[in-house]
């Protein structure tokens, strides 16, 4: 049996009861990003500038979010020292998403609503792909009955965290400003807001496919959201497009379990553990701990 979303307590919680509203301060930081690219990035095109936005988004989405903020910090699937975590997190925090307790809410609240019963079109990711893109960069879900979450004092009594939390947007101009004495302000539309655009957009892209159907080799019993792996985007998903295999085994540091699944973060984590620098690193459960499972390439 897989282990609960740790961080929350459902306790008389809904996940279906609730409404999407407006978030302003999304509207301002994410509308904001996409309309400075929109507007600036075709007359600011240069290769360089290109090169850059590429190299800045590949790496902080793979060290930063999938192996610093994703598997490490949100599922623990990993240990490292703390010079490494701290470097890890705020690699995750230059994506431009949301800060590390920001990234735990959004995602834990997500994983428990998806593991009941039932829940929201808005955790669930059944409207249509435009729809639900537009609720995730600008929108908001308040529960009618909210769960309780509470981070672990490790991270909220941890001063640096709090101090990220309350900053992360600002880190932006402390990386636009070598930036723009590097390569001027094309480096800059292209290297943030263009880079943050599309890292955000390309996140909730890849969730809203993940749990759509698709194939997949497991079944979370009980839950209301089974996710799907999408072939061929190993590469560009940095692994995490493996999803059906992450809701089957959140406890393992590697995605891509089978043959042919390419998961770079997963390479990556090895590196560190072949280092000395990653330990505990976490595998999927034996197979006397899948009870809550089920393995539909087995049924006839």
């Amino acid at each position: 049996m897989m282990q609960p979303v740790l961080r929350i307590d459902g306790t008389e919680a809904c996940a279906l009861k609730g409404r999407v509203v407006l978030d302003r301060a999304k509207v301002l930081w994410t509308g904001g990003m996409l309309s400075i690219g929109l507007i600036l990035g075709p007359f600011l095109f240069s290769w360089d500038a290109f090169l850059v936005f590429l190299l800045l988004t590949y790496t902080t989405m793979l060290i930063g979010h999938s192996v610093g903020m994703h598997r490490m910090m949100i599922h623990r699937s990993f240990a490292c020292p703390k010079w490494l975590e701290r470097s890890l997190i705020y690699a995750g925090l230059l994506v431009g998403v949301a800060g590390p307790c920001g990234i735990i809410k959004i995602h834990d609240l997500r994983d428990w609503a998806q593991r009941q019963k039932g829940c929201h079109d808005f955790f669930s990711h059944r409207r249509g792909f435009w729809r639900d893109l537009t609720w995730q960069l600008f929108y908001r879900f308040e529960f009618e009955l909210p769960p309780k979450v509470t981070i672990e004092p490790g991270l909220a009594d941890d001063p640096w965290i709090r101090f990220m939390e309350r900053t992360w947007r600002l880190h932006q101009l402390l990386l636009a400003l070598p930036l723009y004495y590097a390569g001027g302000l094309s480096w800059v539309v292209w290297g943030i807001c263009i880079r943050v655009a599309v890292s955000t957009v390309g996140h909730w892209t890849i969730t809203y496919f993940c749990h759509n159907p698709g194939p997949g080799r497991w079944r979370v019993e009980g839950a209301a959201v089974q996710a799907s792996n999408l072939p061929l985007l190993g590469v560009l998903s940095h692994g995490e497009c493996w999803h059906n295999n992450h809701h089957a085994f959140p406890e393992s540091a590697r995605i891509g379990l089978e043959k042919g699944q390419t998961d770079p973060a997963w390479r990556v984590i090895q590196g560190l553990q072949r280092l000395g620098l990653a330990r505990k690193v976490g595998i999927p459960r034996p197979n006397d701990q899948r009870d809550d499972l089920i393995d539909v390439s087995e049924v006839v």
